[in-house]
């Protein structure tokens, strides 16, 4: 369950960075994350514009999207 992730454990605001901003952050604690698969496809699945979703930036999430 994503509610079961690492990230409601942590600031949200590292997971929506401010324009620019770093989400090495963010991307640290998903990569611990026993439920990074499932929020990835959450993400995916809702067309998620913002924040970090499964470990990936909205950037690298609308690339994954083109290359499919």
């Amino acid at each position: 369950m994503i509610a079961d992730g690492l990230c409601a454990e942590t600031d949200p605001e590292s997971f929506f960075p401010e324009r620019g901003g770093s989400t090495r952050a963010a991307k640290k604690v998903c990569l611990a994350c026993e439920v990074r698969a499932e929020c990835l496809e959450y993400a995916l699945t809702h067309d998620e514009q913002f924040g970090v979703w499964g470990g990936l930036s909205e950037r690298e999430r609308r690339r994954l999207r083109n290359a499919a």
